[in-house]
């Protein structure tokens, strides 16, 4: 059974900025400590500053990207969805600035990192229960920093577009499909999207769809038609020319350049995870 996991941000990207970079989901909900630099968050379409002593909660299936720049430093703890831990169902942006609230949480996360370390005897049901304390820790906090800012109609117009594209990205249905469901016609949905997210409506299920498209392409072996298929692509002809268009390589290069990374260099040790 899945249990809390902890890692850095860097490790997060797996090595591969567009991991964070590009708007995507987790099928975990994820809270992430931000502890040196700053940067921008993207999350269910919604742009925001963060920085230092700022602290995310991102729901499973919430459409999200982050970028700390180059030297920007954080961790995050991966909790899984439908579990016993509580977590927001609402996404939540907290700027801690009371010292002990920040060690608190420092402690927290920190005794996280010793135990999957150690990896020692029942080490799942040990992170499980300090992702509890860690949950208890938000919703404290969220108390203690309510936001009392009600959602503008212009988020929540681009909050609902940014589920729509989640929950239909691989159904082939366009920006104006879902400018029609919303009621809006393409051009405000662009102009709203722009304001609040920073990017484009059509950017938003671009990204989401490029996201997709590069972790099939670089985690799985299916074939690059099968791919495109299940992404609602009308042929691999068209996905190919998708990919070299926003990425600058096509489909099998991007692949073969991540079977590259994967791969040991000679004489290397690989250590296998306990």
């Amino acid at each position: 059974m899945a249990h809390a996991r902890i890692k850095t941000v860097a490790q997060w990207t797996g090595g591969t900025d567009w991991r964070l970079s590009l708007l995507h989901s987790s099928a975990d909900h994820a809270f992430v400590w931000i502890t040196r630099g700053q940067g921008i968050a993207v999350i269910g379409g919604v742009r925001r500053g963060v920085g230092v002593h700022n602290a995310l909660a991102i729901p499973a299936g919430t459409v999200f990207a982050l970028d700390l720049g180059k030297t920007g430093f954080g961790v995050v703890c991966l909790i899984p969805a439908g579990g016993s831990v509580l977590m927001p169902d609402t996404p939540q942006h907290l700027r801690i600035r009371d010292v002990a609230g920040q060690n608190e949480l420092t402690a927290l996360l920190e005794a996280m990192q010793r135990e999957q370390t150690a990896a020692g005897h029942f080490m799942d049901e040990a992170l499980d229960a300090q992702a509890t304390l860690l949950s208890v820790w938000l919703r404290r906090a969220m108390i203690s920093h309510p936001d009392d800012k009600r959602p503008k109609a212009a988020e929540r117009l681009v909050t609902a577009y940014a589920a729509l594209v989640e929950r239909d990205y691989a159904s082939g249905r366009s920006m104006a499909d879902h400018a029609r469901t919303l009621g809006v016609t393409p051009t405000h949905l662009t102009r709203v999207c722009k304001a609040v997210s920073g990017r484009t409506a059509a950017d938003i299920l671009t990204e989401r769809s490029l996201h997709a498209a590069r972790d099939l392409l670089e985690s799985a072996e299916r074939p690059i038609g099968q791919i495109a298929a299940s992404l609602g692509f009308g042929s691999a002809a068209y996905f190919s020319r998708f990919i070299l268009h926003h990425t600058g390589q096509s489909p099998s290069a991007l692949r073969a350049r991540a079977t590259e990374r994967s791969t040991p260099p000679s004489g290397a040790i690989t250590v296998r995870a306990r």
